[in-house]
């Protein structure tokens, strides 16, 4: 069996390269050049970068094999995730791998530059023993505004808790408990942050929004003799507000890891002793690329043996606690996704999903992901992914609503009904997982059945009255096909009931032309495969 091939462009951990070689072919060309790479990228089914390889739609487009891309660290502004979402590709990145490496550095940065400890360094080496130019400040009592309470942030907070410093942070797109949870007072705007703290580190992604987020505006409201950090992007602190903040006196020192270009040559921030500067070393330690090369082999070998992945960067964010409980509820839902079409043939126009018990808890947008992708993958012919599942979903026109019951309103603790609406009818299926937590359908159209979404099912249609189901089954005995387990439901006695019946194998459509001809079954018998 040929193995499936990664390219990886850019160096990573050697640990990192001994796992893909477990499982795949690997071509390691740190440098390739781009021509080259544009030349080759379509043998690759998977493709590893750091932060140089640009991976837009020119590349995309040639990468007709290609199923996922690693970004080897944290920020993905080398790679056009939209262009890789069109396409199915997942894009994946190592978010946790280097946050205690670029937490620690920021006490680093900060602790160097309020006690002037490189500006001393060299003033010693230098042939000079003089402390009265390096007076610092103490930590001890001062407020420290953080800014961005995330995986980076929230290391931050806590350490600087250590110090017994008063902890505030600003960050509008996390949950109260999230601030309690890290000792951090949490403060509704960014100004009143600025306001309040003796010392500002800045912990977000850099777009649109947090570009130049600390300028001349909000120094100009920040205290006299403010400190700074920047150990995340470069340009969330404007350069030109931070270098008239340190001529006039207002900034009183700095402590910067990134900078809005990089390479940083000749920045006239360097020229300033109270500043510290490290090139972009966040991430840069012997245990953090051991953990991001790793991570991010384990992630691609994930990724193309069709798992799921924790850290994808166009899929919806699940820690890895949540995709262990909810990894068999997401193959439950892409398995009831795929019913649909092997039944009905007409077009979707609305899908409605309810979740309903204690799975409420958790991010179910998921498994709206994975319904989608077993329902589109019967009828397209283009490759349907987790990825780019609900973009095919939107273009076909197909409505999407979710709705979430703490109380499951079915005799099983946890439930998913679906009901998926045509033109002319609707087609509703509510499923579970089993004791040994397995997928499991329990109701079809109002049929109350626990039938395993498990390899071959026959459904059937069939009156409700003697001497029906007992030659059916005898006529698949005869036929060689071994019933596994067979369901058989009905609403109203005497009237139309169905069957489902697992068999060990598939059933061909001249074996289940003769079972519609069984007296009491009323029409051909419909053989689903999961």
């Amino acid at each position: 069996m040929t193995r499936q091939k990664v390219i990886v462009t850019e160096r990573i951990a050697e640990e990192g390269l001994d796992l893909l070689r477990q499982d795949l072919e690997v071509d390691f060309r740190d440098g390739i050049p781009r021509e080259e790479l544009l030349e080759i990228i379509h043998e690759y089914d998977a493709l590893i970068v750091r932060s140089v390889t640009k991976v837009n739609e020119e590349l995309i487009s040639k990468a007709t094999k290609l199923k996922v891309v690693g970004r080897a660290g944290n920020g993905i502004d080398n790679i056009d995730v939209d262009a890789c979402t069109r396409n199915g590709v997942i894009v994946a990145n190592t978010p946790d791998s280097n946050t205690i490496s670029a937490a620690e550095q920021t006490i680093s940065l900060l602790l160097a530059s309020v006690r002037n400890t490189a500006y001393a360094n060299d003033f010693l080496k230098g042939g000079t023993w003089d402390r009265k130019p390096f007076r610092g400040m103490e930590l001890y009592g001062k407020t420290v505004g953080v800014i961005g309470l995330g995986r980076i942030g929230s290391m931050v907070a806590t350490r600087l808790k250590a110090f017994n410093m008063q902890v505030i942070a600003y960050d509008p797109y996390i949950s109260e408990e999230r601030f309690e949870r890290y000792g951090s007072k949490k403060i509704d705007s960014l100004e009143e942050l600025v306001k309040q703290s003796d010392v500002i580190t800045v912990h977000t992604p850099r777009n649109e929004e947090t570009m130049h987020m600390l300028d001349e505006k909000m120094f100009a409201i920040a205290k006299d003799g403010v400190r700074v950090v920047n150990c995340a992007r470069g340009g969330i602190i404007k350069e030109a507000a931070l270098l008239e903040g340190l001529k006039s006196g207002k900034i009183k020192s700095a402590g910067l890891d990134v900078f809005e270009k990089e390479p940083a040559i000749d920045n006239p921030l360097f020229a300033f002793n109270n500043v510290v500067v490290t090139p972009h070393l966040g991430a840069d330690t012997f245990e953090a690329q051991k953990r991001v090369g790793e991570n991010i082999a384990e992630q691609v070998i994930k990724a193309l043996k069709g798992d799921i992945v924790p850290n994808v960067v166009n899929l919806p964010t699940m820690l890895s606690e949540e995709l262990n409980y909810l990894k068999p509820y997401i193959n439950l839902a892409e398995k009831m996704g795929s019913v649909y079409h092997q039944i009905e043939k007409s077009s979707v126009s609305r899908i409605e999903l309810n979740y309903g018990g204690p799975i409420t808890m958790n991010e179910t947008e998921m498994l709206t992901v994975a319904f989608l992708k077993g329902l589109l993958e019967q009828v397209m012919w283009s490759k349907v992914s987790y990825v780019n599942a609900k973009l095919i979903a939107d273009d076909r026109g197909i409505k999407i609503f979710e709705n979430k019951e703490p109380q499951s309103n079915k005799r099983y603790k946890n439930v998913i009904t679906a009901r998926i609406v045509s033109q002319d009818k609707s087609f509703e299926i509510v499923g579970t997982l089993s004791r040994a937590r397995n997928p499991l359908l329990v109701e079809i159209n109002g049929f109350e059945t626990e039938t395993d979404l498990q390899g071959y099912v026959i459904m059937v249609e069939n009156h409700d009255r003697p001497r029906v189901i007992g030659p059916f089954a005898t006529f698949l005995g005869d036929e060689g096909v071994n019933i596994a387990s067979m369901k058989v439901a009905r609403k109203t006695k005497g009237d139309t009931a169905i069957m489902l019946v697992n068999v060990d194998h598939e059933v061909s459509e001249e074996v289940l032309d003769k079972l519609s001809e069984v007296d009491g079954i009323i029409s051909k018998p419909l053989l689903l495969h999961f």
